[in-house]
């Protein structure tokens, strides 16, 4: 069969032939025909991913969309190593499968689940996000901070505060329901970055913040968690929640911070939230899309253009396609 193929750590795929996968016991062939390019798809590829697992060659590829043997459309995730995604064919765990809507097509599907799923995991397993709650998105204007600023509203925030390093992307958050945007610039030469986005930042929590999803790290996580320290009221907890690290720098904290704030620092994603918690988020994902409620740029491309597109920015969410003979 034809297959993305990574033949080593850190290594960018190439397009050729694989062995199909043969019917096995406990599993299902799924015929695929989406998956999306995604950040932990491409760090358990190179190796990086803290759920890696270190054996080459393999079909790169978490989740994606595809057929059964009896025509029902699916959503897969976890595919049986080395099979991945990115191919014409995979092994699947029945239990790691579900429908889709008939609403719903392949690609805005496989597009959707991933950032759907980390930030249902995040707000609703994680933060335990409350109605009328304020939520502040850290890197809102990626993929999937864009999603988590719809999500949170659909989950009855009554604020959505959204930042990101894309002042004129931020802006278009406003119509997917972002009350707040606070785009910052903190590259070393802009010198006053940290002090413009931290006057920001307290100026906005001065009338409350409850959760933070933070898909950044870095050097903003740090400003959020100084100005939730020097501005939140006495004792009040503020649920930071860390998903990913886009950034690509680490975090010194202030230890002071830390003792002058009730903020509660958590992480989410494998392993700190149940497997069996997150096909939830990925069902209540694949509905608001059904109905209209949930919105994300996407651009499909076919799989034989894998190696051109490896390194492709997060906008559009960029999904190959399979054609089926």
């Amino acid at each position: 069969m034809k297959a993305a193929l990574v033949t080593a750590a850190r290594m960018k795929p190439i397009f050729g032939d694989f062995e199909a996968p043969l019917p096995r016991a406990g599993f299902e062939i799924v015929r695929v025909t989406a998956a999306a390019l995604t950040n932990i798809t491409k760090g358990r590829a190179a190796g990086t991913h803290y759920s890696s697992v270190d054996a080459y060659p393999l079909v790169p590829g978490v989740d994606g969309v595809g057929k059964l043997a009896n025509g029902q459309r699916v959503y897969f995730a976890m595919p049986e190593a080395p099979y991945g995604a990115m191919a014409e064919q995979t092994l699947v765990d029945p239990s790691h499968m579900m429908p889709l809507p008939d609403a719903l097509d392949d690609v805005n599907a496989a597009a959707l689940a991933n950032p759907g799923m980390s930030c249902f995991a995040a707000l609703v397993e994680r933060a335990r996000l409350q109605p009328d709650e304020t939520v502040l998105i850290n890197g809102a204007t990626g993929a999937a901070g864009s999603v988590a600023v719809q999500v949170a509203k659909q989950l009855g925030a009554a604020r959505v505060i959204a930042t990101g390093r894309n002042a004129k992307y931020l802006e278009t958050l406003r119509s997917l329901g972002a009350d707040v945007v606070i785009p910052f610039d903190m590259r070393p030469e802009n010198l006053q970055g940290v002090e413009e986005f931290e006057e920001r930042l307290r100026a906005e929590f001065a009338h409350g913040v409850d959760v933070v999803i933070d898909y950044l790290w870095g050097a903003s996580a740090r400003s959020i968690i100084v100005a939730v320290a020097r501005t939140v009221e006495d004792a009040h907890p503020v649920r930071f929640v860390q998903v990913g690290g886009a950034s690509g720098e680490e975090v010194a904290l202030p230890s002071a911070a830390l003792r002058s704030s009730a903020i509660q620092i958590m992480g989410s994603g494998l392993k700190s939230v149940p497997f069996a918690k997150l096909p939830g988020g990925i069902r209540r994902t694949f509905d608001l899309a059904a109905q209209g409620r949930l919105l994300l740029e996407t651009r499909g491309v076919p799989l034989s253009s894998v190696a051109e597109n490896w390194n492709a920015d997060g906008k559009p969410r960029l999904v190959f396609t399979v054609t089926q003979k």
